[in-house]
């Protein structure tokens, strides 16, 4: 085997290939420059009758690999799947960074999907292994045991029917607290009105001496009822939770636990109320928390697909968005300068009292709103100056907001395609 002319042959999967020894030596290192060395023959499989090498892998993708060390460039089928093809030339020896930049291209586009994305199944049973986990290691108390169940009635309203029932009576309590909210506002609004003191100016329009929560008391009973029942289903939720740490984190637990507290603060500071009108508003404020409570609409029917897919986009390209945001701000402190002192050294003195603006602040605002296209018109440039940043300012804003559109689209299309053909395989295994 050592001359230019010698041959070998190479039985892979059954079929057959005969080569130069010279072409197995174009690579140093990998397995098929092993073979043609003297002690070859008693590292691998070899047949002494036949006279050659048997390995039981893929004869296929083995021609490309053969196809390797005579061209000196790795290619791989179109259908090839990339695990596949990663598995083999780990075999061979040979580091998939070889590989042709048109055939990376093709297997890139066609398995690339992020890390956070293959664990879009996983997601949907990770409480339920937590929960069998910590079966596992504790005993079998009265809470071990009914922690599952419990779980399951509160945080998944298709698992049984007693859920579902549960996930209907909550959902009625949260459309009859968003009602007294709207109700409570209209006549918050006309007690703060009556009494409340805006900027330092007092300004009394009718005479309304008494909370709005005395002027129609059933509101606040009503309110207190719904508020009861939140509280009870917050604490069953939060005792009987697998992970306490990730349902602390979830925004619309948090704000579930806010809204708990608007009622009580104004049932036990009633009086303080009457004499400070602005923590009546405050508590106002903080209510608002309670029209999050209708996302919970979403548990009671199945999430479309393509919504889910929207948001693992979203998370995807959430450094592309904030690349983009700091693009925004620096356009906005940019153009609002040049807007400003442009302005002020364009304009005659006399006529400064023309200017719609009265400091740099409010030029930033100005630069914000030209640069996301909105233009509410209560600014305006009056120099040529002004103008032309303004123009600048409308164009700039334009480029920024349209070029991060086919990224996305991309991101979408790819995870959207993923999507389908993972529930198309979880449809066929349940058949």
């Amino acid at each position: 085997m050592d001359g230019s002319k010698e041959k070998i042959i190479l039985n892979v999967g059954g079929i057959r290939h005969e080569t130069y020894c010279s072409t197995l030596r174009t690579f140093p290192g990998t397995k098929l420059w092993s073979l043609t060395e003297p002690s070859a023959s008693t590292l691998y499989d070899y047949n002494p009758t036949t006279k050659e090498f048997f390995f039981d892998r893929s004869a296929r993708l083995f021609g490309y690999v053969l196809s390797y060390y005579r061209t000196k460039h790795l290619h791989c089928p179109v259908d090839t799947c990339r695990s596949v093809l990663e598995e083999e030339l780990a075999f061979w020896e040979i580091s998939d960074a070889q590989l042709a930049p048109c055939c990376w291209l093709k297997l890139t586009n066609k398995d690339s999907q992020p890390e956070e994305f293959n664990v879009w199944d996983e997601n949907e049973h990770a409480d339920d292994q937590c929960l069998i986990v910590q079966v596992e290691r504790r005993d079998f108390s009265w809470r071990a045991r009914w922690q599952p169940k419990i779980w399951s009635i509160f945080e998944k309203p298709f698992s049984s029917l007693s859920a579902k029932c549960l996930a209907i009576i909550s959902l009625l309590f949260i459309i009859g607290i968003v009602i007294i909210f709207c109700e409570e506002t209209k006549a918050q609004f006309e007690y703060s009105a009556a009494n409340l003191t805006i900027f330092g100016h007092s300004d009394v329009i009718h005479s309304i001496h008494e909370p709005y929560y005395h002027q129609a008391p059933y509101l606040l009973h009503l309110e207190l009822f719904c508020v009861l029942w939140f509280t009870f289903e917050f604490s069953m939720r939060f005792f009987f939770c697998p992970d306490k740490k990730k349902f602390l984190r979830n925004p619309l637990n948090v704000a579930d636990f806010l809204s708990l507290f608007p009622v009580y603060i104004e049932l036990f500071t009633a009086e303080q109320i009457h004499k400070m009108p602005n923590l009546a508003l405050w508590l106002g404020f903080v209510r608002v928390v309670y029209l999050f409570k209708l996302l919970k609409i979403f548990k009671l029917i199945e999430t479309p697909l393509i919504l889910r897919v929207l948001s693992y986009t979203l998370k995807s390209i959430i450094r592309e968005i904030c690349f983009l945001l700091m693009i925004l701000a620096f356009e906005t402190l940019f153009f609002g300068s040049l807007f400003f002192y442009g302005e002020l050294l364009g304009i005659h003195s006399s006529y400064r009292a023309d200017l719609h603006f009265t400091d740099i602040n409010i030029c930033f605002w100005w630069a914000l709103i030209t640069l996301t296209t909105v233009g509410y018109g209560d600014i305006i440039p009056l120099t040529i100056f002004g103008q032309v940043m303004a123009a600048f300012a409308a164009i700039f804003g334009m480029l920024t907001i349209i070029i991060p559109i086919p990224i996305f689209l991309v991101k979408f299309k790819g995870y959207y395609a993923t999507a389908i053909t993972k529930q198309k395989l979880k449809m066929s295994k349940k058949q």
